[in-house]
């Protein structure tokens, strides 16, 4: 594989950085009448404006021709045609047919996995009628008020943020609880709140071996058993799913109940499949599937699209841009709705455990900037607590503004000052605000001149900041679908361009391997094995404060 260091395009777009990198968006808007106009794009419910970014039409032209050079276009194919592009897996990366809703065919190793899809999909709305429609009863014939999901990483994240993202079209009677932490504080406070007549778990693991999440789920089947007293009514209020059948009849769960996912569903790519039970158990079928169809018109956008008109690929191409010329590190997301308070995290786990790599597909080391840093928090909140950082600081870090043009909320004025504040951070980080205009506003208040001068450095705005506005006609199942597809095709196309694998995550599973070890020894199942000197003073430290002096922990 060609490495992007070797891509004409890339050596052209240095030099277009260097002529072009102490240009500010003040002037392009003043000498370019069309621009807003131009770096605007609507697709199904969302809009986005990506003019305020320090870009021009040839930025775009030269960001585009990377993106072909790189193989970008037929790296698309790849992937919707089911190709094993999770190299290092032997996997397709398919959650596209998750979402497939022209049920046209797409094979992995010959065979079509649209029936098994679609077949999951209906058990799932089955049993989410069951559920919600008060058919499905507990152990002592009441119907379920709560339900409890276990997971971690992608079955907790997705799950949690689309419920919380789309709470007024939840289900009246049902109220959504999710467990991830295995600290046990969690798993405790929800439990406190829940009754074990009408409540019905969700035990997320695609393995049913992963320690967090089945320690967990044991803890809250035992908790169960000390009030039902019957093994047997486990099947009533535990449902699971996963892909091991054997460890869930162990587990006590009716397999029956255990609605499957398959090997080339990424966990932070899963909310579409069975992982999103919650989501339809809260939202109900039809929205589930509006969802669905959200995030199928944004696939259909990206695999048929122009580069140059495609808005996945824009956005992606554009962080590309401040990640690896302007060195931009991080990346804000900024919601302006409060139901949309989980959405940071998302889209955290989506990019930084995406391409979060530091090896090319051919096991090279890479010799630029991959991920980003994610973080962010909602905007409001955001404004006075890190935005002073964005607007001053010493860092580029572009910024995703999103915000909802519905007016959710029956109280009057509220939305009208939201949007104010979303629109004027946008034109704040891009105009900034000149020595000059600091003199004029400070000179009108009535300051003497040498007060004034002494101020001018701290209320000077360098502006030139980047930010793209995000906005949804109104917050529905079918827009949060081609928002969430949109994040997750941006990640994709950035690994491509970097030539990484943005579907496996081997980062994640040294610390895990480690903690088995670790663990035994904090037990006193296994004497403290060698470490360096930090960690085994750390293992005895917590021996001596929690273990008798015969050894028992």
């Amino acid at each position: 594989m060609k490495h992007l260091q070797e891509l004409p395009a890339w050596r052209e777009l240095w030099q277009h950085f260097d002529a072009t990198k102490s240009d500010h968006m003040r002037e392009l808007f003043a000498t370019d009448p069309g621009r807003a106009e131009r770096y605007w794009l609507e697709v199904g419910g969302l809009k986005v404006d990506y003019s305020k970014n320090r870009i021009t039409d040839e930025t775009l032209a030269l960001l585009m021709k990377l993106a072909r050079e790189a193989g970008l276009p037929e790296r698309m194919k790849q992937m919707f045609r089911g190709e094993k592009i999770n190299t290092t897996e032997n996997r397709a990366a398919l959650h596209v047919a998750l979402r497939n809703r022209t049920n046209a065919p797409i094979l992995v190793d010959g065979e079509d996995v649209m029936p098994q899809v679609n077949h999951v999909l209906h058990r799932m709305g089955e049993f989410a009628h069951e559920v919600r429609s008060g058919d499905w009863l507990g152990y002592t014939n009441q119907v379920i008020t709560d339900v409890v999901n276990i997971g971690i990483g992608g079955s907790d994240l997705g799950p949690l943020m689309m419920c919380t993202a789309l709470k007024p079209f939840g289900h009246p009677r049902l109220k959504m609880h999710f467990v991830s932490n295995i600290d046990g504080s969690q798993l405790r406070d929800v439990l406190e709140k829940v009754h074990p007549e009408t409540t019905l778990f969700v035990v997320a693991s695609k393995t049913f071996t992963t320690q967090e999440t089945l320690t967990n789920a044991l803890t809250a089947r035992e908790w169960f058993l000390k009030h039902a007293d019957d093994k047997s009514a486990v099947a009533k209020h535990f449902v699971a799913v996963s892909t091991n059948k054997k460890a869930v009849a162990e587990f006590g769960i009716d397999t029956a109940n255990m609605f499957e996912f398959w090997d080339w569903v990424g966990g932070r790519y899963s909310l579409w499949s069975a992982i999103g039970l919650p989501i339809m158990l809260y939202l109900g079928e039809e929205n589930f599937i509006e969802m669905l169809n959200g995030a199928h018109l944004m696939d259909q956008h990206f695999i048929n699209a122009p580069l140059e008109e495609n808005l996945p690929v824009l956005l992606a191409m554009i962080g590309v841009w401040y990640i690896n010329y302007y060195g931009g590190g991080s990346h804000v997301i900024a919601p302006y709705d409060q139901h949309l308070h989980r959405l940071p995290k998302f889209i955290q786990q989506l990019d930084m455990e995406s391409n979060g790599k530091q090896v090319t597909l051919d096991g090279e080391a890479v010799a630029c900037e991959t991920a980003p840093i994610i973080w962010g928090e909602t905007g409001i909140n955001g404004q006075h607590a890190f935005f002073q950082l964005l607007h001053q600081g010493t860092h580029i870090t572009p910024i995703d503004l999103i915000a909802s043009l519905e007016k959710r909320s029956n109280l009057p004025g509220h939305h009208e000052i939201l949007l104010a504040n979303v629109f004027a951070q946008a034109e704040a980080f891009m105009r900034g605000k000149t020595p000059d205009e600091v003199r004029i506003e400070l000179k009108a208040q009535g300051m003497d001149e040498a007060h004034i001068e002494a101020l001018v450095p701290h209320k000077t705005f360098s502006g030139n900041r980047p930010s793209n506005l995000i906005l949804l006609n109104k917050i529905n199942p079918r827009n949060m679908g081609s928002l969430i597809a949109l994040y997750e095709h941006k990640t994709f196309v950035q690994g491509v361009i970097w030539g990484i694998n943005s579907f496996d995550q081997w980062g994640a599973e040294l610390g895990k391997q480690l903690a088995k070890t670790i663990l035994a020894e904090l037990t006193g199942e296994t004497p403290v094995q060698p470490h360096d000197s930090s960690t085994e003073h750390l293992v005895r430290l917590y021996r001596n404060a929690n273990c008798d002096k015969d050894g028992a922990c």
